[in-house]
C-alpha cells in the first residue's frame, strides 16, 4: 500500500492529476482488499433489500400492470379485536356507531366573539383521501377556522388505583399542518359532566398530544394536580421532548401517540413506539408538584447601607505629575518624505472624456451638465497623486484620560438578597399518580388546517392489550404506507437512526467531511510535501507493520458504524406475525388465464362482485386465531409452504408482459 502511495503521488501535479492519481490508488487498494471489499458491500446490500422487501411484503400485496406501471395494492382493513381490560377503544369501523356513541357539543367558548364562540367545527367519519388501508375510517376534523368539541364517555371509569395507564390514538395531518392542535383530553369524572357542553373549561385530568403553530411544535402532556391543602387545581406541564418532532408534522403520514403513567410516578411519552420524553412526576414538570418548604421573605427589604460594589477606584491614587491629557492620540510624521513620481499636478479623479451629455439633458432644469468623474489613468502607474501630505502616526506620548485604579472594595457585603422563611403554603404529596379519575375521552381543538385525521382511540390498564392492539392497528397501517410511497429512503433511515441517536450527525458529519478535507489538503500539497507525507506513513507502518491495520479500520470504521446503525432493521411486527401477513403469489405467463379466472370466483376486487376475499391479512389472521382451532392453524401454515415453494419453482413475471391480479 505505501508503495502504491508514494508511486501515485511523486508523479501527480495539480489538483486533476492529484484527483486522477487519488482514484488509481483506490482502485488499486480495491483490488489488493478485493475479498473485503465484496463481502462488505454485500452484507449491507442483501441486508437492506431484504430488510425493505420484508416490511413492505408482509402487509400488502404488489400489483404489476403493462408499461411498466407498478401499483401497490391496499390491504384491506380488518377491524381490531377488543379484548378485556379496555377502558374505551373505537377505530371507528362503521359510520353510523359514530352518532351513537360520539357526542358533538353545542357550547359556546366563553370570552370570544359571538362569531367565533360557537363550537361548529366540522366532523366526519371518512375513508381518509390518502389512506394506504382498504376502507379504514377515520375521524377527521373537516373545517378551519372553528372550534372543534367532541367526546365520548368511557366503558368504564379509569381510577388510578394501582394500575398503569395506557392511552394512545393516531393523527395524520393529511395537508401538513399551519397552527392548530390535535391533543387528547381525558375528562375529569363527574356526575354533572354534559358532553354536550364540553368546552375549553370542562374539568379535564390530562391533556396529552401534539400542538403546531409556526415553528413551534410541541408534544403536550399536562395533567391536572389538587392541592391538598388549599383544593385549588394547578396544571402541571411536563418538559420539553429532547427528539426532534418537526417530522410528525410534516411528512403527512400516520403517527402514534402513546402515553404511559405508572404506579410508581413514572410517565414515558412515545411516537410511533420511540420514546421521545420520560421522567417522574414528581421532578420533571413546571411547575413542580410540591413547592418548596422555604421561601425568600416579601416582606424583607434591602438596607440603605448595603454595599454591593465589589470593586471601587482606589481613594489613595494620584496622577503622576507628567501625566499630559491633551497630547492628541496621533501626530503628523515629520521624518516622512514625498515618494519619488508623485504626480502633485494631477487630480485623483478626472471628468470621463468620453462622456457625451444625454439628449434629453435640460440646462434650465437639470442645471449645467458635468461630465462623470473617473480614477486618473497617470495615477495608475505612479505611488499617488494630488496633493502631498505627511501621514499620521501614533503619538508615543498620548495616555488619554487618567483614571485611578480600581481595588477590592473593603465594604462590599455581596448580592443582597431576602431572607427566607418557611413556606406558609408548603405541603408534600409524594403520589401524584393518584388523579382524579377520568369518565371520557374528548378533542376540544382550534385549527387553522383542516382534514386532520384521528384514529385507533386506546385506553386501557394493560400493556399486552395496548401492544395487541398496535399490532392490529398501526403497525399495518404504518407499512401500509411505507410501501405506498416507495418503501423507506435513505433519509428516511438516516432520520429515524439520528432521531433515536442524536450523537450520529457528528459521525455522518465527519465520514462525509473528512474524505473532502483530506483530498483537498492532499491536492494543495507540493509533490514534495506530498512524498514526504506518505513517506513518514510508510516508516511509521514498517516499523510497526500493525499501523496497516490502525489505517484500514480508520478509513473503514465510519462507515461501518455508518452502515450498522442505518442498517434497515426489522419493525416490531413479531416475526411469527410476519409469518401470516398476505403475501403475492408468483405465477408463471402460461398460467395467467387460469389466475383470471380463479381470481374472479374466489376474490373481490375494485368493481368486482361482493364476495369477500379469501386472502386474509395479518390483522383478521390474528383476529382469528383467538376463535380457530388448531387443524385451521395447521391448514394455513400448510398453504403457506406451499406458496412459497410455487414461487421458488415458477420464474418471475416480466414486469412489462404480466398482468394485474385483482383482490
Amino acid at each position: 500500500m505505501a508503495s502504491l502511495l508514494t508511486s501515485y503521488t511523486a508523479n501527480a501535479e495539480g489538483p486533476v492529476s492529484c484527483l486522477f492519481s487519488y482514484l488509481q490508488i483506490l482502485r488499486t487498494i480495491k483490488m489488493k482488499f478485493n475479498t473485503v471489499y465484496i463481502v462488505f458491500l454485500g452484507v449491507c446490500l442483501i441486508g437492506a433489500t431484504s430488510a425493505d422487501t420484508d416490511d413492505e411484503d408482509d402487509d400488502v400485496q404488489v400489483e404489476v400492470e403493462d408499461d411498466d406501471e407498478v401499483r401497490v395494492e391496499k390491504p384491506q382493513f380488518v377491524p381490531p379485536t377488543i379484548q378485556k381490560n379496555v377502558h374505551f377503544a373505537d377505530s371507528f369501523n362503521k359510520k353510523d356507531e359514530f352518532k351513537s356513541r360520539w357526542t358533538v357539543s353545542q357550547a359556546k367558548k366563553d370570552g370570544a366573539e359571538e362569531n367565533l364562540s360557537k363550537y361548529d367545527g366540522k366532523w366526519k367519519v371518512e375513508v381518509p383521501k390518502s389512506s394506504a388501508v382498504e376502507g379504514d375510517l377515520g375521524l377527521v376534523l373537516k373545517s378551519k377556522a372553528k372550534h372543534h368539541a367532541v367526546a365520548s364517555k368511557l366503558n368504564k371509569p379509569f381510577k388510578f388505583d394501582g394500575k398503569p395507564l395506557f392511552v394512545q390514538y393516531e393523527v395524520k395531518y393529511q395537508d401538513g399542518i399551519d397552527c392548530g392542535g390535535a391533543y387528547v383530553k381525558l375528562l375529569s369524572a363527574d356526575p354533572a359532566l354534559d358532553l354536550k357542553q364540553f368546552h375549553d373549561k370542562t374539568p379535564y385530568t390530562i391533556m396529552f398530544g401534539p400542538d403546531k403553530c409556526g415553528l413551534d411544535n410541541k408534544l403536550h402532556f399536562i395533567f391536572r394536580h389538587k392541592n391538598p391543602k388549599t383544593g385549588e387545581i394547578e396544571e402541571k406541564h411536563a418538559k420539553k421532548p429532547s427528539a426532534a418532532l418537526d417530522s410528525y408534522f410534516t411528512d403527512k403520514k400516520t403517527h402514534q401517540y402513546s402515553l404511559v403513567i405508572n404506579p410508581d410516578n413514572t410517565f414515558e411519552v412515545s411516537v410511533d413506539g420511540s420514546v421521545v420524553n420520560s421522567g417522574s412526576l414528581l421532578d420533571d414538570f413546571s411547575p413542580p408538584v410540591n413547592p418548596p418548604k422555604e421561601i425568600e421573605d416579601p416582606n424583607d427589604k434591602k438596607p440603605e447601607d448595603w454595599d454591593e460594589k465589589e470593586k471601587i477606584p482606589d481613594p489613595d491614587a494620584e496622577k503622576p505629575e507628567d501625566w499630559d491629557e491633551n497630547e492628541p492620540e496621533k501626530i503628523v510624521d515629520s521624518e516622512a518624505t514625498k515618494p519619488d513620481g508623485w504626480l502633485e499636478d494631477e487630480n485623483k479623479l478626472v471628468p470621463d472624456p468620453d462622456a457625451e451629455k444625454p439628449k434629453d439633458w435640460d440646462e434650465e432644469m437639470d442645471g449645467e451638465w458635468e461630465a462623470p468623474l473617473i480614477e486618473n489613468p497617470k495615477c495608475s502607474d505612479a505611488p499617488g497623486c494630488g496633493k502631498w501630505e505627511q501621514p499620521m502616526i501614533k503619538n508615543p506620548k498620548y495616555k488619554g484620560k487618567w483614571r485611578p485604579p480600581m481595588i477590592d472594595n473593603p465594604n462590599y457585603q455581596g448580592i443582597w438578597k431576602p431572607r427566607r422563611i418557611p413556606n406558609p403554603n408548603f405541603f408534600e404529596d409524594l403520589d401524584p399518580y393518584k388523579m382524579t379519575p377520568i369518565n371520557a375521552v374528548g378533542l376540544e381543538l382550534w385549527s387553522m388546517t383542516d382534514e386532520i385525521v384521528f384514529d385507533n382511540f386506546l385506553v386501557t390498564d394493560d400493556k399486552g392489550v395496548a401492544e395487541k392492539w398496535t399490532e392490529q392497528t398501526f403497525q399495518i397501517k404504518s407499512a401500509a404506507e411505507k410501501a405506498s410511497s416507495g418503501g423507506r429512503s435513505v433519509m428516511d433511515a438516516i432520520s429515524d437512526a439520528t432521531r433515536e441517536r442524536p450523537w450520529l450527525w457528528a459521525l455522518i458529519l465527519v465520514v462525509v467531511v473528512l474524505p473532502i478535507v483530506l483530498i483537498i489538503a492532499y491536492c494543495c500539497m507540493s509533490k514534495s510535501e506530498a512524498f514526504a507525507y506518505f513517506t513518514a506513513l510508510k516508516g511509521a507502518a514498517e516499523e510497526r507493520p500493525l499501523l496497516w491495520a490502525v489505517y484500514v479500520v480508520v478509513l473503514l470504521l465510519p462507515v461501518l458504524l455508518i452502515s450498522i446503525c442505518l442498517c434497515p432493521r426489522s419493525g416490531p411486527i413479531k416475526p411469527e406475525t410476519l409469518a401470516e401477513a398476505k403475501k403475492t403469489d408468483a405465477v408463471s405467463p402460461d398460467d395467467e388465464k387460469k389466475e383470471e379466472s380463479a381470481d374472479k370466483e374466489e376474490k373481490t376486487g375494485p368493481g368486482g362482485d361482493n364476495k369477500p376475499s379469501t386472502k386474509k391479512s395479518k390483522a383478521s389472521l390474528e383476529a382469528t386465531e383467538d376463535d380457530g382451532d388448531d387443524e385451521d392453524e395447521v391448514d394455513a401454515e400448510e398453504e403457506e409452504e406451499e406458496a412459497q415453494e410455487k414461487n421458488s419453482e415458477s420464474p418471475r413475471r416480466s414486469p412489462r408482459k404480466r398482468k394485474s391480479r385483482k383482490d
